[in-house]
């Protein structure tokens, strides 16, 4: 029997940063996005380079396995350079991995990750075996015997799947923690809507929320300074969607800004953990899995586990590499004893 079984992407992730690198920002009265440029024609050097494994299933169950967690993974690569990279690199965590699917007919996920000088990033992936999944590749019997499914967001053709995964793990009382990929969101609130309702912790970040919920975040006006709110009352009306079922925890991560939650009776903030910013690639992935580890460890303590999550999270983008800042539980706590003003705020 395993604590947690994840399912999810495993890819080669190649971190590529070059100081010509400019981010456009272009605001409208109901939006605002940033774009990542380079002149058009240009031949830019790299300044910095680098290649680790990454993908929503590894690096979940990479700290699952971390935080001290009998942990397995579910996912897909071929059988090519890339596949050797991704298995070599779990000989070094106690992840269980007799339930990978591995065919020699596909080739394995890949990434090019462009980082900005201001430590975020743009992705250009590769889905590869990680969009191939099939029913009959999973083995649900590890699923049954299993106390928590980590669901990462399964793309393209492997997204059919998601349908029976989750029924199975409501019919066999196995806890569900869900996070939704562009996939499932893209199908529509009213499919969303039945996965959610199987699951017991859901995460997204706050643009997968908009999508999710055609719900846009209003920025301040010369009328109304949202701004000046400590949960922006479109956030506020994202996770009151998204919370479909009674015993459900909906967490929306705001990058720099912090994370929000809510149980149904509380509107839950915490603050990022401060500290530097190398790259934010594997950041959710880190927060969404330590929030449901640290649910555990806290007894459903939900503002703790924010806490938890955020300074785990904050590990993670101060390394390049998905996995390579990860902490335990005792070094998360450490960090958090050391920093008693560090707080979360609650709103009913």
């Amino acid at each position: 029997m395993f604590d947690v079984i994840t399912i999810g992407s495993a890819t080669m992730d190649v971190f590529v940063e070059c100081e010509d690198a400019n981010v456009v920002s272009v605001a409208a009265k109901d939006k605002k996005s940033e774009f990542m440029s380079y002149r058009y024609g240009a031949k830019l050097e790299v300044s910095d380079f680098a290649s680790q494994v990454g993908g929503g299933g590894v690096n979940t169950a990479t700290n699952f396995a971390n935080l001290g967690f009998k942990t397995s993974a579910i996912f897909k690569v071929g059988d090519d350079i890339y596949s050797e990279g991704i298995l070599n690199f779990f000989k070094n965590t106690t992840v269980d991995l007799s339930n990978k699917i591995q065919d020699s007919s596909d080739s394995t996920g890949f990434s090019i990750i462009l980082v900005s000088f201001q430590g975020d990033r743009t992705v250009l992936a590769h889905r590869g075996a990680n969009a191939h999944i099939k029913k009959s590749e999973i083995n649900f019997d590890a699923i049954k015997n299993s106390k928590l499914l980590y669901i990462a967001p399964l793309n393209g053709e492997s997204n059919k799947v998601l349908d029976d995964i989750v029924n199975f793990a409501k019919d066999n009382n196995v806890y569900v923690c869900f996070n939704a990929g562009s996939t499932s969101i893209k199908k529509g609130f009213n499919y969303l809507k039945k996965i959610l309702e199987t699951a017991q912790i859901v995460v997204m970040n706050k643009e997968e929320a908009a999508m999710a919920t055609k719900i846009e975040v209003r920025p301040d006006t010369r009328e109304v300074k949202y701004s000046d709110e400590l949960i922006h009352p479109d956030i506020k009306d994202m996770l009151k969607k998204l919370k479909v079922s009674d015993y459900q925890v909906i967490v929306v991560t705001d990058g720099g800004k912090g994370a929000y939650a809510y149980d149904g009776k509380k509107f839950y903030y915490c603050p990022v953990w401060d500290g530097p910013v190398v790259s934010t690639l594997g950041a959710g992935d880190a927060f969404a899995s330590t929030f449901c580890a640290a649910l555990n460890r806290t007894g459903t303590d939900i503002g703790k586990s924010l806490m938890y999550a955020s300074v785990n999270s904050a590990g993670v983008v101060s390394k390049f590499g998905a996995t390579q800042g990860l902490l335990t539980f005792e070094e998360i706590e450490e960090k958090l004893n050391n920093n008693c003003e560090y707080k979360y705020t609650t709103i009913e």
